[in-house]
């Protein structure tokens, strides 16, 4: 049976770290795909605190072949991948050990080629229950949270510690609150070509998620994703009657971009859908400073609730591909 990695054992591996390299300057977030959005929240995080680290949000490809030159022995590489196998990813960690950065492997499969190249192997839970859609995206988050404390200090981290004990009970009580609302959003966006996504703050790597991954590649609906407060500097132009959207609301600093797009969805008739991590009271499970961190992980698993009964009501499973998995180098 696999052993899921504990926040303990997230403690341990940083204390490690800096063990070695207690001159630690750099942490990146590397990944493709659904795994690169799921790291959004936690670089988010980072960069909201940290005052000497230095955070990056990096495509495992382009880490390959302009990474920065800060990656070095100075620097921790995170790189995600659900089944270990991606291979732009495994040649991302091949790269960050070469040049001397220490090395996390974030993955579901503790035995695959991602962990060969590693220092230190995360491994996720993900077919349990919807909470575990969410897994890695704790896990990175734990990293965060555990690298800003041990190299900087940080005044919220019980909180935040509590916040990710509590974190997958709330996603399991709200994924399993939202079926009826889940069943009308599939039959109201069945039809639809496009579907424009909008999220703001430590979400915006649900929303990118949603759009690219559940939305493009699970359904085959063209999905920009948007920033919520950059929406009204350009892409608002297409808000028209029955124009159909998707927002995430944000239950905390940034609620009011989210907010704002709302507003103006309501006076010119567009087509939308509000999914609102306010609906899931975790500020009453959770220090409301902290609840910005832990949204994503709540909507993640809510938004998989959603994505079933869409892909029900268009008869296309989400595990349908056009090209992914048929064409050999892609």
């Amino acid at each position: 049976m696999v052993k899921y990695t504990t926040q303990n054992d997230l403690k341990e591996i940083v204390t490690d770290i800096l063990k070695k390299q207690s001159n630690l300057k750099s942490v990146f977030f590397v990944g493709c795909g659904a795994s690169l959005s799921e790291l959004y929240g936690a670089a988010y995080f980072l960069r909201q605190n940290a005052l000497k680290l230095h955070v990056e949000w990096i495509q495992a490809n382009e880490f390959n072949y302009s990474h920065p030159k800060l990656a070095d022995k100075t620097a921790v590489v995170i790189v995600a991948s659900l089944s270990g196998e991606t291979k732009e990813s495994v040649h991302a960690i091949k790269n960050a050990k070469s040049l001397g950065c220490h090395t996390i492997a974030l993955t579901h499969v503790p035995e695959s080629n991602l962990t060969k190249d590693a220092d230190y192997t995360v491994v996720h839970s993900f077919f349990e229950d919807y909470a575990s859609k969410a897994a890695k995206q704790k896990d990175a988050l734990g990293l965060a949270v555990e690298l800003l404390q041990q190299v900087e200090g940080f005044d919220l981290y019980k909180e935040m510690k509590q916040g990710i004990d509590v974190v997958d009970d709330i996603t399991n009580f709200a994924a399993d609150s939202v079926k009826k609302e889940a069943i009308e959003f599939g039959t109201k966006y069945k039809d639809e070509s496009t579907i424009y996504t909008l999220a703001s703050g430590a979400n915006y790597g649900v929303g990118y998620s949603t759009a690219n991954f559940i939305f493009m590649e699970m359904q085959w609906i063209s999905s920009p994703i948007l920033d919520s407060g950059e929406y009204f500097h350009g892409p608002f132009e297409l808000t028209v009657k029955d124009a159909p959207y998707l927002l995430f609301m944000s239950d905390g600093k940034t609620r009011h971009l989210d907010a704002r797009a709302l507003e103006f969805f309501q006076k010119y008739n567009a087509k939308y859908t509000v999914i609102d991590a306010k609906d899931f009271w975790l500020d009453s499970k959770m220090d409301s400073d902290v609840v910005d961190y832990f949204d994503p992980l709540v909507l993640t698993g809510v938004m998989r609730v959603y994505a079933e009964e869409l892909s029900k009501a268009r008869k296309h499973p989400l595990s349908k591909r056009r090209y992914m998995w048929k064409l050999e180098n892609y």
